[in-house]
C-alpha cells in the first residue's frame, strides 16, 4: 500500500491495541473484537505488505493473535492519531 487510508489505519490501531486476530493461511483474514473485519481486501494487503503478522504459529485456518511488525509500528508512528 503506498498510502494508508482511514480504514487501514483503524485496523492497524486495533492490532496495536491487542483487539485483533489473524487466520493462519496464505490469505490471512482479520478479526477485530471477535468479528470478521468488513474489508478483508485491505487486511490481506496489510499482511502481504508486512505491516501485520500472526503473533504466534498456528495450524492452517486457526485464529491467532495479530501483531504489528516494525513497519506497521512505523506506519502508525508517522500518522496523526486523529487520522
Amino acid at each position: 500500500m503506498s498510502t494508508l487510508n482511514h480504514r487501514a489505519l483503524a485496523m492497524l490501531r486495533a492490532v496495536d491495541e491487542g483487539r485483533a486476530e489473524l487466520t493462519c493461511s496464505r490469505e490471512p483474514d482479520l478479526f477485530i473484537d471477535g468479528v470478521a473485519c468488513c474489508d478483508q481486501f485491505t487486511a490481506h494487503l496489510l499482511a502481504h505488505d508486512g505491516l501485520i503478522e500472526p503473533a504466534q504459529a498456528g495450524q492452517y485456518g486457526q485464529r491467532v493473535p495479530a501483531t504489528l511488525t516494525a513497519a506497521g509500528l512505523a506506519a502508525l508512528a508517522v500518522t496523526p492519531a486523529a487520522a
